[in-house]
């Protein structure tokens, strides 16, 4: 979460929203700023992210995060 409030959401260490609050209609985010997301997710988890993948049910919450890269983390521990 850090890294997405220092490099992404730009807010400080108080984010006051849930770990379910939509970073689209909150206004905390852009279409960079999910590019960003995504470009960090790849980086830092070590998975690759398909174009038809990036969509609010994956990259529009903390939570949908989270469990969009457990997913996809499975995938590759399974292959």
């Amino acid at each position: 979460m850090q890294i997405l409030c220092d490099n992404v959401l730009y807010v400080d260490d108080s984010f006051e929203y849930s770990n379910d609050s939509s970073f689209l209609a909150e206004g905390l985010v852009d279409s960079t700023g999910v590019m960003e997301i995504v470009m960090y997710v790849q980086s830092a988890f070590g998975i690759v992210v398909d174009l038809h993948e990036v969509t609010p049910d994956h990259f529009d919450s903390i939570n949908k995060l989270a469990a969009f890269i457990r997913s996809k983390r499975a995938v590759l521990a399974a292959s």
